[in-house]
């Protein structure tokens, strides 16, 4: 990903993503809000290739597991490296590692790192990362759910998705994120656009009522019970 494409504001969002397939994080940071986030200067992005790091005619990122067990691990020393190189030039909030045994990514987390100054986002691959990173510079770990993934970039893009989306300025109406499923340990209520009526499916005569009051009171109603009956544990 180039670097020096995008300037960033003082005191906006700064993502340092360390990964060893950057590829894989060219399409979702460059389109839609992200994409508009960043050319405004309201967040500042950059990946960092492992592989930089490295050493070697082949630039070698993974090793064999001690102990014979199966899949490849990414190695100490380049991840080390890499690091260190970041944690030299600033002070980060948090140096996380993107994991499926991890704290688990949710709304609440999310509006607490989208006002931080600096993140690290580690991304693992292939069967993880030598343990001796998580013991000694990874000051936190994040899952995005209960199952495995080839690697971290997935992860990296959706949590910076969700991060991005709630620094003021990214969205259009700034409103928007504030009404978003789980903001209020909710889900949304159905939403509806033109026309009214298409092929005898109405849009309820509530929200076409013009009467705001009633209007608030029929969504905060179908909020709850979507809720209910979807996923009650949020109540909780």
């Amino acid at each position: 990903m180039a670097k020096g494409k995008y300037i960033r504001k003082r005191g906006s969002l700064r993502i340092d993503i360390i990964s060893g397939v950057p590829q894989l994080l060219e399409s979702p940071l460059n389109h839609s809000i992200v994409k508009r986030a960043r050319d405004k200067g309201l967040v500042y992005i950059e990946v960092h290739d492992i592989r930089d790091y490295a050493t070697g005619k082949y630039r070698k990122i993974d090793d064999y597991c001690y102990g014979g067990n199966a899949g490849m691990v990414l190695m100490v020393e380049p991840i080390y490296k890499a690091i260190t190189a970041l944690t030299k030039q600033r002070k980060y909030d948090e140096v996380i590692f993107l994991s499926p045994d991890g704290e688990q990514f949710d709304q609440p987390m999310a509006n607490s790192l989208s006002l931080k100054k600096n993140l690290i986002l580690l991304c693992g691959h292939y069967k993880g990362i030598d343990h001796r990173i998580r013991e000694h510079l990874i000051t936190k770990e994040i899952s995005i759910g209960n199952y495995v993934l080839s690697g971290g970039e997935i992860a990296a893009a959706a949590i910076t998705d969700t991060l991005v989306r709630l620094i003021p300025g990214a969205l259009t109406d700034e409103t928007s994120a504030l009404t978003d499923s789980y903001q209020n340990s909710l889900l949304s209520p159905p939403v509806y656009t033109r026309p009214a009526n298409f092929k005898g499916w109405k849009v309820p005569d509530v929200l076409l009522s013009g009467d705001h009051n009633k209007i608030s009171k029929w969504q905060d109603a179908q909020a709850l019970a979507r809720t209910k009956a979807l996923r009650p544990e949020l109540l909780k």
